[in-house]
């Protein structure tokens, strides 16, 4: 794996100091203050390139911890021809039918979001944090994109193989939905079986000003996130490390112009535009649809 974390340059010094060659042996006096004076130039020289090296790396972001293989390669493609169905269909206990609204979902108390996630978490070992953040994400685009029809397991599907749920690489999912440390993936630098990004986003979310890399537990591309960028967890901060704020920004995504995320057609093109792979919505497909059938198991609360 090739890193590249921005551009770094060495500087040449310019040394060339012209010096008349003396006529003859200089007298000791001369002698010492011509030495002198030569100390003096290469002490502030010295001082001078290591002040340009340090504005540099200050000013330079130093790159988040990088994933280096993919999450999910374990995962096996389901054996499904693409278009042909969609996954398996699961309602969020709560919603429409309860009247209750996404940001508040999971912080009314039992009968809602929060004993729902906790119960599919057992049956789905789908961490109930991240099951929050996927059926915070339908239930939000059910109230602001009802035709879409994006389902929490499809979300989930997503979130597994990006980032085995923002838990990738030893990183633990805290309560507040960003992980232990940040999940920031390769070097998009054009090199083998990567794509060439340059940078957008001058290291902001990434923490690498030379090319981008994508981000947080649905690893969002930084230009990606400002367009899709949202605020799943009501704080009025849109991150792309929260999980709340990546799920809902995934599921925008996702339902961008219309698209109806419950038919065969639409949900291949909404996956395959996330990423264009085959095997990759295969997985999604085969993951989306066990989280669903397994979830069918858990009672709605009333």
């Amino acid at each position: 794996m090739r890193t590249r974390t921005g551009k770094n340059e060495d500087d040449p010094i310019d040394a060339s100091v012209e010096e008349a060659a003396p006529a003859g042996p200089a007298p000791r006096s001369q002698s010492v203050a011509v030495l002198t004076r030569l100390v003096v130039v290469l002490a502030v020289l010295a001082v001078a390139g290591g002040g340009i090296w340090l504005v540099t790396r200050a000013s330079t972001p130093e790159a988040s911890p990088t994933t280096t293989e993919i999450p999910a390669l374990q995962v096996k493609a389901a054996d499904v021809r693409p278009g042909s169905v969609a996954p398996a269909g699961g309602a969020v206990a709560g919603g429409a039918e309860q009247q209750t609204s996404p940001q508040q979902a999971h912080r009314t108390g039992p009968a809602t979001l929060t004993q729902w996630a906790s119960q599919v978490a057992a049956v789905t070992g789908v961490p109930a944090r991240a099951l929050q953040a996927y059926g915070n994400a339908e239930l939000a685009m059910r109230a602001d994109q009802p035709k879409c029809e994006i389902s929490w397991a499809t979300l989930a599907g997503i979130g597994r193989i990006e980032s085995n749920h923002g838990q990738y690489a030893g990183a633990v999912l805290g309560a507040d939905g960003r992980p232990s440390k940040p999940i920031t993936g390769v070097p998009l630098d054009g090199s083998a079986g990567v794509q060439a990004i340059g940078d957008t986003d001058g290291g902001r979310y990434d923490g690498d000003a030379g090319v981008d890399r994508a981000v947080g537990p649905m690893q969002f591309i930084p230009s990606t996130w400002r367009k899709w960028a949202a605020d799943g967890n009501g704080d009025g901060l849109g991150d792309p490390q929260q999980i709340d704020d990546a799920a809902l920004a995934a599921a925008r995504y996702l339902c961008a112009g219309g698209r109806d995320m419950a038919s065969p057609s639409g949900w291949w093109a909404g996956i395959l535009s996330y990423n264009n792979s085959t095997e990759y919505a295969q997985k999604v497909f085969g993951l989306a649809d066990g989280y669903a059938k397994g979830a069918q198991s858990v009672r709605k609360q009333g």
